[in-house]
């Protein structure tokens, strides 16, 4: 079944300030969380949460409104099933009354136990990737209609763009302070020992890789001790 338009109550206009509301976030916490207010509001659901995708095809939690939510991810992560990861493969995932669905038993032991009645899961996608999933749960079964659905698809597209461009900035500021750290550093090996910058970075770089530390961290351990790893 196509989707719907969104209710007359969360028109264009509301997603247009939403939208300048992630353009405003800091940051990705700050992203996150605005997503999730969002949702509370335009699907009029009890909980949300947004999980992402981390390296190794793993989940992590991103931010949840209740810790319901962190416990019913946290369950899927340790058994390695239930429908966020479902979702996370890049499919939107339904579940219209949790006591009846029995597609991942310890999920839907847990979501009964918490007093979970229906769940929507929708993949949160940038250029066919899947970044993370968008989750909305509400106390009552059979809870999310087709508009909600078409709401929380838009909300997911919005918060990917987002949640994608906030990571990218919070790289690139790590990037940046890693690059002042290890100059420091190499200032301080040049001085001390009298030797040129190529020299230094070697020294660095070699402690980096014979104690399996990362570069950044060895260089900002010699500022705060002014001695190398052991």
């Amino acid at each position: 079944m196509a989707l719907s338009e969104p209710t007359d109550v969360f028109d264009a206009g509301a997603f247009a300030q939403f939208a300048l509301e992630l353009h405003d976030a800091a940051g990705v916490d700050e992203t996150l969380e605005t997503v999730l207010q969002f949702a509370l509001q335009a699907a009029n659901c009890t909980y949300a949460g947004v999980a992402l995708a981390a390296r190794g095809d793993r989940a992590e939690v991103g931010a949840v409104t209740a810790p319901v939510v962190d416990t019913l991810y946290r369950v899927q992560i340790e058994a390695d099933e239930g429908p966020m990861l479902t979702a996370l493969t890049g499919d939107t995932v339904t579940v219209p009354d949790v006591a009846t669905d029995n597609r991942w038993p310890s999920w839907q032991t847990a979501a009964v136990a918490a007093g979970i009645g229906s769940v929507l899961q929708v993949p949160m996608k940038v250029s066919d990737q899947t970044t993370g999933v968008l989750s909305l749960y509400d106390a009552e079964p059979n809870a999310f209609t087709v508009d909600d659905e078409a709401i929380a698809h838009i909300l997911a597209r919005h918060a990917s763009v987002a949640v994608a461009t906030a990571r990218h900035e919070l790289s690139m500021a790590q990037a940046v302070d890693a690059r002042k750290l290890v100059g420091q550093a190499m200032g301080i090996l040049m001085e001390r020992f009298d030797i040129t910058a190529d020299q230094a970075f070697a020294v660095l770089r070699r402690y980096s890789q014979d104690t399996n530390t990362k570069l950044r961290d060895v260089a900002e351990q010699l500022i705060q001790t002014r001695k190398l790893p052991h």
